[in-house]
């Protein structure tokens, strides 16, 4: 049944011209075999609070989605998701919150805000290679075109 639902939204992006946005957790065969069935996405998509490893970002990337980064990256124990952001190509990330959760290190297990954004994009920069502003910049280029709002 959830699955239907889930359907009925991407076909509503869709018939709107609204980037799908899938926010899947523990169900990353459902949601891609929901994807690949419904086809292309011509306003895009984002796989928010990505939570997979490589072959699922693979996967992901393919069906044309940006990959949306949330503060579990700087967590210890996530790995897999930290191998996968390496792989993820710089035109394709997004970085968020998911506010109220999931507030990234040192801030772990309190109230996530906005403003706590930097250590997650800090940590993206480290496992690239990159300077922060690149990051930054890249990111927020890649929220506005998929979004189609002005940034400054």
């Amino acid at each position: 049944m959830q699955l239907d639902h889930c359907r009925g939204q991407v076909r509503l992006a869709r018939q709107l011209g609204l980037p799908v946005v899938i926010h899947d957790r523990d169900a990353h065969a459902d949601i891609l075999a929901l994807l690949t069935e419904e086809g292309s996405f011509p306003a895009g998509g984002v796989m928010h609070c990505f939570s997979g490893d490589r072959r699922f970002a693979d996967q992901v990337l393919g069906l044309g989605f940006f990959i949306s980064i949330s503060g579990v990256v700087t967590f210890a124990n996530a790995m897999a998701l930290q191998e996968a952001v390496r792989h993820i190509p710089l035109d394709r990330l997004l970085l968020e919150t998911d506010g109220p959760f999931l507030a990234p290190v040192p801030h772990r297990g309190r109230t996530n805000f906005p403003q706590l954004l930097p250590y997650t994009a800090q940590k993206v920069a480290e496992l690239k290679g990159l300077a922060l502003e690149e990051v930054a910049t890249a990111t927020t280029r890649n929220a506005s075109r998929l979004f189609r709002i002005e940034a400054d």
